[in-house]
């Protein structure tokens, strides 16, 4: 149930900041709050009858590009920039005060958190440099922060790929064209093809459903950005359905239904949507003809949300009268397709034969979806 809501930074700065991020099972979330200069961390309980926020301040503010991660025992990972160096605390409740465990700090020009790890235990980030990018176990380490992989070229992105926290989705630059690649942080960062849909064009990995293979992907491939979705190890193309590039906006997925096993199609996933009238929600299935449209609860901290098993998406708010909420909204019923997907979600052990679906507990690289066409065969988007 992991969604997390991510604000790009221009170049040179930061890769990304977590405006409001969810724990990998969703117990828990974390966000600065406050306004102006007076920011501070705040952790949010989800996985109670009620939602509640718990306020983490330090002895002065936090700065705004501030990196928090909420982990599953309760405590939040705190990122700050100090001196030229990220350091890195553990945040927890001690009676009126908050309680800070130093876990260490990483010296280099750019870093950043990744989303939250598999298993809620480990935190990495993200550090680029000139010809390769480093992966750094910040907590969850036995002496501090550890660096665990390097992988050749600039990288951005992030999207965890396993259960396990062993294989991760980097969007790897070269010659100026981005193309997802799969890391094996168990093999110091050996890096793996994962999308090529023309030599040429930019192919960006935006969210990944472990349960059902579900890709959800950004490409220029056709001459100008489109919001695809594809299945890992499927041999089925990557398909671009018009519904998800209406006119006007900027859709960005956020959240992908789990407990579908190996049924992509009916997946539900939760869009953010952009335009001149602000930010609403959108509803879409892979099997579906359409993008549903809803309005967002006032305050939605945009672009944050999680789904249950049941198909219920949670949308967390903040308003004045409602410092802490969570409005949730069932998915709308879509006519069944034509075509359903039946082909499972497969992995690739390294040096053998497609095996299993992503259940498996034995940890395997993911198949590139190779040179896939922008039209479907067989299945309509």
């Amino acid at each position: 149930m992991t969604a997390c809501a991510i604000e790009s930074a221009a170049d040179g700065g930061a890769l990304r900041r977590a405006v409001f991020t969810i724990a990998a099972n969703g117990s828990y979330a974390a966000r600065l709050a406050g306004v102006g200069d007076a920011l501070f961390p705040e952790r949010w309980t989800l996985d109670g009858p009620e939602p509640y926020a718990v306020p983490l301040p330090a002895d002065q503010p936090e700065e705004a590009d501030t990196g928090l991660l909420p982990m599953e025992d309760g405590r939040v990972l705190i990122h700050r920039r100090v001196d030229g160096r990220h350091v890195f605390s553990l945040l927890y409740p001690t009676g009126p005060r908050t309680g800070e465990l130093p876990v260490g700090a990483v010296e280099c020009e750019r870093l950043a958190l990744l989303p939250p790890a598999p298993g809620g235990t480990d935190a990495y980030a993200l550090a680029v440099g000139e010809l390769s990018t480093h992966v750094w176990l910040v907590a969850g380490g036995t002496f501090g922060p550890e660096h665990v992989a390097e992988v050749e070229g600039r990288c951005s992105g992030g999207v965890w790929l396993d259960r396990t926290g062993r294989m991760l989705a980097l969007d790897r630059e070269s010659d100026g064209v981005k193309k997802a690649v799969a890391v094996d942080l168990e093999r110091g960062g050996e890096a793996t093809p994962l999308l090529q849909i023309t030599e040429s064009s930019n192919d960006r990995l935006l969210l990944a459903d472990v349960d059902s293979g579900l890709l959800l992907i950004r490409s220029d491939a056709a001459g100008h950005d489109r919001l695809g979705w594809g299945v890992l190890g499927s041999m089925l193309p990557v398909r671009f359905p018009e519904c998800l590039a209406p006119a006007d906006c900027a859709v960005t997925p956020f959240a992908v239904q789990p407990g579908q096993l190996l049924t992509p199609e009916n997946c539900a996933v939760g869009m953010r949507i952009d335009g001149a009238a602000g930010s609403w929600v959108g509803v879409w299935r892979p099997s579906g003809r359409r993008l549903h449209q809803i309005a967002a609860p006032e305050g939605w901290l945009a672009g944050a949300g999680l789904w249950t098993r049941e198909g219920v998406l949670q949308l967390p708010y903040a308003t004045a009268s409602v410092p802490c909420g969570v409005a949730r909204v069932e998915a709308p019923d879509d006519p069944l397709p034509e075509v359903l997907i039946t082909e499972p979600a497969q992995v690739e052990c390294a040096g053998g034969e497609p095996s299993g679906p992503l259940d498996t507990p034995v940890v395997c690289k993911p198949v590139p979806l190779q040179q896939s066409p922008l039209t479907g065969r067989g299945v309509r988007g």
